[in-house]
């Protein structure tokens, strides 16, 4: 990690001292209302809390935080956007890791019994540089907390806060009209009016943000209720601290998911068919019934519950709005000014571990646009962008989970697939079930396909797909997608062409050239007078050169920038490959020519441009961000 640029503090790095101050009320006027603190809504909160000129408030209808149970898993792709709030580590240490997946079926000698029918690698290998992960929602959201509680802006919720009116004007810089109420002071509790410039609803199933702006959540219902408990337990099933997919012959279906911790399970347990329009709750299920239908499915195995840590019941059902904002279509409609993110606009099964992990990704995927249009970084249309591109993905997890609680479910539900066809089914949906199948299609912020020849491994629309690498200032091997923080920058990873950098041959030292001219360097004419040269966009190369062949005192001045008050040289800007695994080969980089790889804020390959292309990343960068003293109006 960096810290000290403006000078040495002591105690924990990472932590800017801010001036000493009493504390101030709630501003009633504010950039951005957040209601909800889900997984989404904490996501958002985290990212806009880096930025202290952001005026953000957070509201809750609980108490306080989650404590226990609600969602479990953790994808691939969620630990890479937790490395860029710094926090995964944390996670790494808490969480069980999820190897293998396990798959049981009826003995067919003895359909009363189950046996032990197949099992598969839970991630594929050179996906990721980190696990899936096992571990309750309620610890990831201590660790986003944490993130807001010590960015730049010290963001807390305010907890026992409903919304209950909201009314978007037409007039103001700050038009959202949001009166909120106290949870606990009965009918004749006071109400406070905050203005805002923009609302997020990240307020679940039942938003009353998403109410406000006159949207719905249209789909189906299974007609089939689950179960899901948390447990300790005595068993002598053989296979509880993997995960399990387990299809009985005639008493229904279950998922086992080992917890953090060594002992804790949790497990999804198939219950009755529900009659068309009934609710679960009509049938008062209770923990007992949970746990007998559970004892039903692994018999001949014994399971003895010492204790429920959480359980609930719910029903299959899918459903999806149709725009995750207030706006509408067309350049001329008027700019979206509420938002919705996670179970607010989409909502399904548990089981396929997504909701947590596509909830937290919309957040990550708003966050930063909102962020670039309140400080006037972006151009206001950049907000068109994210209902379009997340009511997409959204759109394909309901698919995804419809596909598999159809197959998933069995006995009372009628009969399943062939064992060996769901085991397929699940192998093949592994890239997704990582969260590492999105792929955002051309449009204002995602370039087209005519340079991915050049970098075949960073997929254009596609997440950023870290590979090792060593940093040539101190020899220290890391991965280099871990640069990449939840800071708002957009990032330029320049691969060096084959030559010698320090020839006047090599490509990568002419594109470091106009860098240095202000008057043609696409990275200057975003950046404001007086600010660090990478507040806007992080230039960082990576040479096919090893640390030992060339130094620091090699590289061209534009990859050794001075910053802060003191003007201190950052040296960690520049890379080499990893001797053991090469970026150049295993992302596919053209040797000879080298490449620009443009990255998004939130970590997805916006363009790849060959290195003598600086007028066209100026010109793309320029579809979304203002060039310096450029004034925005949102």
């Amino acid at each position: 990690m960096q810290a000290y640029l403006d000078g040495f503090h002591p105690g924990d790095p990472a932590l800017t001292p801010t001036p000493a101050a009493a504390p101030s009320p709630a501003p009633d006027e504010v950039d951005v209302l957040v209601v909800g603190t889900g997984p989404a809504g904490l996501v958002l909160a985290a990212q806009l809390a880096r930025f202290p000129d952001v005026t953000t408030r957070v509201v809750e209808r609980r108490a306080g935080p989650l404590d226990r149970g609600h969602a479990d898993g953790v994808a691939c792709r969620s630990m890479e956007m937790f490395e860029a709030f710094g926090f995964a580590h944390r996670v790494l240490h808490e969480a069980c890791a999820v190897t293998e997946t396990v798959f049981w079926s009826p003995d067919p000698e003895r359909p009363e019994h189950i046996v032990r029918s197949g099992r598969v690698q839970d991630v594929e290998d050179g996906l990721s540089e980190f696990p899936h992960l096992i571990l309750n929602q309620a610890r990831i959201g201590d660790f986003l907390l944490d993130a807001m509680r010590t960015a730049p802006a010290r963001l807390e919720p305010e907890y026992g806060l409903e919304m209950v009116s909201l009314d978007v004007g037409d007039e103001g810089t700050h038009p959202v009209t949001v009166t909120l109420r106290p949870t606990d002071g009965g009918p004749d509790a006071g109400t406070t009016t905050v203005r805002a410039r923009y609302v997020v609803g990240c307020d679940g199933a039942r938003s009353a943000v998403r109410g406000a702006i006159g949207r719905g959540l249209h789909g189906d219902s299974a007609n089939q209720a689950w179960g899901v408990m948390d447990v300790l337990a005595v068993t002598d099933f053989p296979d509880i601290r993997f995960k399990n997919v387990v299809r009985s012959a005639g008493g229904g279906s279950m998922l086992v998911i080992p917890r953090e911790g060594g002992y804790l399970v949790r497990m999804y347990v198939e219950m009755d068919r529900l009659a068309p329009g009934e609710r679960v709750g009509a049938r008062a299920v209770t923990a007992d019934d949970v746990i007998a239908a559970a004892r039903r499915i692994l018999h001949p195995h014994t399971l003895e519950v010492k204790e429920v840590a959480w359980w609930s019941v719910y029903e299959i059902g899918q459903r999806l709005t149709d725009r995750f904002d207030d706006g509408g279509d067309g350049r001329d409609a008027a700019l979206p000014r509420v938002f919705l993110a996670g179970d607010a606009c989409h909502t399904h099964s548990p089981k396929a571990g997504q909701g947590m992990n596509v909830s937290m990704q919309d957040a990550f995927n708003l966050g930063w646009k909102l962020a670039a249009v309140v400080r006037g970084r972006a151009r206001p249309d950049l907000l068109r962008t994210y209902s379009a591109e997340r009511q997409a993905v959204a759109q394909r997890l309901i698919d995804f989970d419809r596909e598999f609680a159809t197959m998933l479910t069995a006995g009372a539900a009628g009969p399943g697939p062939a064992p060996g066809g769901f085991q397929e089914h699940f192998a093949r949906q592994g890239r997704y079930t990582a969260g590492v199948a999105t792929r955002y299609p051309a449009g204002m912020l995602t370039g087209d396909e005519a340079g991915q020849h050049l970098a075949r491994g960073f997929g254009v629309g596609e997440r950023f797909h870290s590979a090792p690498v060593v940093r040539l200032a101190d020899a220290r091997r890391m991965h280099l997608g871990h640069i990449h923080e939840a800071d708002g920058r957009w990032r330029v990873y320049a691969f060096g062409d084959r030559a010698d950098p320090r020839s006047p041959e090599s490509r990568l030292r002419a594109f470091c050239g106009v860098l240095g001219d202000p008057r043609r360097s696409p990275v200057a004419r975003f950046t404001r007078p007086g600010e660090d040269p990478d507040a806007v966009v992080d230039v960082r190369a990576v040479l096919q050169q090893d640390h030992v062949r060339v130094t620091t005192a090699d590289l061209p001045l534009a990859l050794l920038p001075r910053k802060g008050r003191f003007g201190l040289v950052d040296y960690e800007k520049v890379f080499t490959p990893d001797p053991d695994e090469d970026v150049f080969t295993v992302r596919g980089i053209d040797r000879e020519a080298g490449c620009l790889v443009l990255v998004r804020p939130d970590q997805y390959v916006a363009h790849v441009l060959p290195l003598d292309a600086a007028d066209e990343l100026g010109a793309f960068l320029e579809r979304v961000l203002l060039p310096a003293g450029a004034a925005a109006t949102g």
